[in-house]
């Protein structure tokens, strides 16, 4: 499976390789949460928590499993199984892309749909909330971070997510039990997990990051948040300790 030897360098190289112009943007020190304190463009983004509706939730659930942003992975992703000839079973030519494309697509999808079936089921919000902060390593701290929690509640208060860290190894186990070649076994699908997982950062990064944008894809298809990562009362007097 060299593939997955090379998926965690390309998530690397793409997520880092908008920080050099991202930071040029952003100040050297974060800024404080305030509306009056942000510029004009984080000022746009609302302070208090709202849950999102069920509308809100299934347009985001479509967006992340079946848009533009896991198709252009699973092509990529096919791409590198193509090169490195993995799995060597599935051939080459435009029937081995194939195969591999849809197969890297179908992990995404269950996934994704693993992660808000479970959320769905547990209460929590598993959309994606933008730092509230300027500064480059913030941001980042915040969107790797954001990996591996949920909001829940009426007021949104950060908890630790069992569905975000279960579906990576969801989407893994259904390929390699589902349609993978039958030499593949349980330690090839954790392998692939936590690749998975890897990727799953990237994606928040890409969202942390890009997806603010004016003239960004989730802008122009309104899948936006309106609001950002909010801090409830509780954490707000932790990191005042």
């Amino acid at each position: 499976m060299k593939i997955h030897q090379i998926i965690p360098r390309l998530l690397m190289m793409v997520s880092f390789a908008a920080l050099p112009m991202l930071a040029r943007a952003q100040s050297l020190a974060a800024l404080s949460v305030s509306p009056g304190a942000l510029p004009t463009s984080a000022a746009q983004l609302e302070l208090t928590y709202k849950r999102p509706t069920q509308k809100t939730k299934i347009n985001h659930y479509l967006f992340d499993a079946f848009g533009p942003y896991p198709i252009v992975s699973s092509a990529a992703i096919a791409g590198f199984g193509q090169a490195v000839n993995s799995p060597p079973e599935w051939g080459q030519g435009a029937e081995g892309y194939s195969r591999r494309f849809i197969s890297d697509l179908g992990i995404a999808a269950v996934s994704t749909t693993t992660r808000y079936a479970l959320s769905e089921a547990l209460k929590e919000d598993a959309l994606y909330y933008r730092c509230n902060c300027q500064a480059v390593f913030p941001r980042l701290s915040h969107a790797i971070f954001s990996t591996f929690t949920a909001r829940r509640g009426n007021d949104g208060h950060t908890v630790f997510s069992i569905p975000s860290l279960v579906a990576p190894y969801a989407g893994a186990m259904t390929a390699i039990y589902g349609w993978y070649p039958g030499r593949y076994n349980v330690k090839t699908a954790l392998r692939m997990g936590n690749y998975n997982l890897l990727e799953f950062v990237g994606a928040n990064i890409s969202l942390e990051f890009l997806s603010s944008a004016p003239h960004s894809l989730r802008n122009r298809l309104h899948l936006n948040n309106g609001h950002g990562a909010v801090e409830t009362n509780a954490e707000v007097s932790s990191s005042a300790r």
